[in-house]
């Protein structure tokens, strides 16, 4: 898959087409979401029963982990180490721009449009709004939503804050790990083992309840920090070629049962369970992702010009959808009226995934490419097509 030399970039194809799609039901699941909060009849407790959100979320966890595990285990064969200073410029360049500027543009631009509020959750933010601003400069939009209501239409920046807070960690750990394959399961355990800790100390009571306890458990709950190592082992498995099943990945009945198997996990898993789901999402991502990566043909629909340009905008895609898709709600509201009507949610789907795209597509042009050019300057291993 890769080769020594130390100049050859690594591309692994498929997974841009798999990184819109996660995107893309993450979208989905955000404007029943919406068209809940802005009045509209909706179809919310279905696509929340599915938990598409969810899926497209947690499923951006694991790959992640594995693509950057698995470049930084190519940096540390091909250079003899990792040199971790890079690797945070190189994560600074691609976040961090979008990433505020979305910020800014939650925090004092959007509260201007009145008619894109929500009404219940208005006060809220503007009661909690220094608290949040800060938590948000901070890289620790999970807590402001753990503690505080979400602000309105950037709500979905909290995954961004868990994986910069991963990986403010992990490669320190990684670089000094004598052995990956190790490390990397002791910490899914300890990660397990301190989320599992805490539910018992609460369950017994042996912790109190408060609004400090609530939220703490939410912010724990969502730092979902054994998705992305889950997906890192996995990136350890292909590498060095230690999973004996994984010839059998490459069948196609291997990646056709993880895909059906998703939509029946999320429709049929008891609420009781909704802290643990994800686990079983995680196992059957990285079936994909790893059947993908070992064979070529796998997905191959997935692999095409289209695809991958949907795949390069899909963090922007992920960034502005929800403003993009309220606003294509209220304008969809006043031409059609609110009883969701086949007209007003053709209105709303249409608008809000061509807006969200070609919105997303000049920003990665004029907005985000300056700074990945910058970013090349910072890479150690190449990668991408």
């Amino acid at each position: 898959m890769e080769s020594k030399d130390n100049s050859e970039r690594i591309y692994l194809p498929g997974l841009n087409g798999l990184r819109f799609l996660a995107a893309f039901s993450v979208m989905l699941a955000h404007i029943e979401l919406l068209k809940e909060q802005l009045g509209v009849v909706n179809w919310h407790p279905f696509f929340f029963r599915l938990n598409l959100g969810g899926i497209g979320v947690y499923f951006f966890f694991v790959l992640s982990g594995f693509l950057i595990t698995y470049l930084l285990m190519i940096e540390k064969e091909r250079k003899g180490k990792v040199n971790i200073r890079a690797f945070y410029v190189r994560r600074l360049l691609r976040i961090w721009p979008l990433y505020y500027f979305i910020t800014l543009l939650g925090f004092f631009i959007l509260p201007y449009f009145e008619w894109m509020h929500i009404p219940w959750l208005q006060q809220f933010f503007a009661d909690n709004f220094s608290n949040n601003l800060w938590l948000f400069l901070l890289m620790l939009p999970n807590a402001a939503l753990a503690f505080m209501p979400a602000v309105p239409h950037i709500g979905q920046l909290w995954s961004i804050g868990v994986e910069e807070q991963f990986y403010l960690i992990w490669p320190n750990l990684f670089a000094r790990a004598k052995k990956v394959g190790r490390m990397i399961i002791v910490c899914i355990v300890i990660i397990i083992a301190i989320k599992a800790g805490w539910l018992m100390l609460l369950k017994t009571r042996w912790i109190e309840s408060s609004p400090t306890t609530i939220g703490f458990t939410k912010f724990l709950a969502m730092s979902k920090f054994e998705c992305m190592a889950i997906g890192a082992y996995g990136a350890f498995l292909v590498h060095h070629q230690k999973f004996n099943a994984l010839r059998y990945l490459q069948y196609r009945w291997s990646w056709v049962t993880a895909l059906v198997l998703l939509p029946l996990v999320s429709y049929f898993t008891p609420e009781a369970l909704d802290d643990i789901v994800h686990l079983p999402y995680a196992v059957l991502f990285l079936i994909i992702i790893i059947n993908v990566s070992v064979n070529h043909k796998a997905l191959h629909l997935l692999e095409n010009d289209v695809m991958n340009h949907l795949g390069n905008v899909s963090y922007g895609i992920y960034m502005y959808h929800m403003m993009i898709v309220a606003a294509a709600i209220q304008v969809g509201k006043m031409l059609y009226g609110e009883d969701g009507n086949i007209l007003f949610n053709l209105f709303v789907y249409v608008v809000s995934i061509t807006v969200t795209i070609l919105v997303s597509t000049v920003s990665f042009r004029f907005f985000e490419q300056p700074f990945l050019k910058l970013k090349h300057k910072f890479t150690v291993v190449p990668s991408g097509r």
